[in-house]
């Protein structure tokens, strides 16, 4: 079976998320939108060379990236009830997240579920500026949202954004946030790994997400994780925790799939993710992705989703994909990771090893994703 992370999203007071959701409908793409300024440049200093390049300490780090982050307070109203016997009065709620500067138009990069189901949102500037917010949009299949603020230019500090691709296992990061409602606060570490996969508010999976041991804890949500360059290589996402609290394994979104769907979500257009619709598991004998062969758990809708491509396609359960357009699939991870390069409507070659251990090609024409991955109950 593929591997599970117990995550929290890290915005306080949020819920626990549910386990990596494998029917199949894979991340934003990881191709990079060059924007001067919001988005990394072509001769931006990559994280693995941090060291040689002479490498920023933390204070140098945090007076250079901190005017860019701002503290986000999300409100949000449960309206009351009366079934006649009780009066149930409305709830007000406020969570607090963090969020990052990104161009001198007010646009903010932050994680969706900071402001998901907010009706009031406000932003607060590390001068103590505050200015309410838009939703400008937000892509729950990769926990981005962008807010627009109507403030000065002078007061947006716009904070470039690495090629995340770039990152490797010990490489420094620095995390800045507001954890339990302390804006500012900063924290170090090292990239622990790279090219995990963790679940997306609405139950699909973020591939190529950054580990980290910086501490990260509520209210680091939307936050950025910064290189030795003070760029920002990821947006703190969710932390793997038996307490609540950090327990040095933390998840950021990848920064090159961030800038992809901001710049889509800026430029007025909707974010669409390729679908397959399979669940999947790693396969116990053969290196590559098999399809489930049984229902229930992340797979309630059966392995190979009636009506999917998959199921149009003629894939069934127990079908062994080793490649895509000839890339090589060690697991159900690389499936998905690979599957989000391409666009819905692409038509794309698997290699397949049959229950019977025949080997065969499929071609699969990729659908859009539904907005939710049908989950167990």
């Amino acid at each position: 079976m593929t591997r599970f992370f117990k995550v929290l999203p890290v915005i306080a007071g949020a819920v626990a998320g549910a386990v990596i959701a494998l029917l199949i409908a894979s991340g934003g793409t990881t191709k990079t939108v060059i924007e001067q300024v919001a988005s990394p440049s072509t001769n931006s200093i990559p994280t693995s060379n941090s060291k040689t390049t002479g490498g920023l300490s933390v204070n140098q780090i945090y007076k250079l990236a901190s005017p860019g982050v701002v503290d986000i307070t999300a409100t949000s109203t449960q309206q009351g009830s009366n079934n006649g016997f009780f009066n149930t009065p409305s709830q007000t709620t406020q969570d607090e997240g963090a969020g990052v500067v990104y161009n001198k138009q007010g646009d903010i990069l932050t994680d969706e579920h900071v402001v998901a189901n907010a009706t009031g949102v406000r932003v607060n500037f590390q001068d103590g500026v505050s200015a309410p917010a838009k939703v400008l949009g937000t892509d729950p299949s990769t926990d981005i949202a962008v807010l627009k603020v109507d403030v000065r230019a002078s007061e947006l500090h716009p904070i470039p954004f690495a090629n995340s691709n770039n990152a490797q296992v010990g490489d420094p990061v620095v995390a800045i946030g507001s954890p339990f409602g302390l804006p500012e606060t900063t924290t170090a570490g090292i990239v622990s790994a790279v090219g995990r996969s963790i679940t997306a508010p609405n139950n699909y999976t973020i591939p190529g997400a950054i580990q980290t041991d910086a501490p990260i804890n509520p209210g680091n949500s939307g936050g950025p994780l910064l290189d030795a360059s003070g760029q920002v290589l990821g947006l703190n996402d969710q932390i793997q925790t038996n307490s609540g609290d950090s327990a040095g394994v933390g998840f950021a979104t990848p920064a090159s799939t961030d800038v992809q769907v901001a710049n889509t979500i800026i430029a007025g257009k909707t974010v669409q993710h390729p679908y397959v619709g399979v669940c999947l598991e790693n396969s116990p004998t053969t290196p590559g992705a098999e399809i489930a062969t049984s229902g229930g758990g992340n797979c309630a809708s059966g392995p190979v989703v009636a009506g999917s491509p998959a199921a149009k396609a003629g894939l069934v359960e127990g079908d062994v994909i080793t490649k895509i357009n000839g890339t090589t699939i060690p697991d159900s991870d690389g499936f998905i990771s690979v599957i989000s390069g391409f666009k819905p409507g692409d038509t794309v070659t698997l290699t397949v090893i049959t229950p019977s251990h025949k080997k065969k090609t499929i071609k699969v024409t990729l659908g859009s994703r539904p907005a939710s991955a049908p989950t167990a109950g």
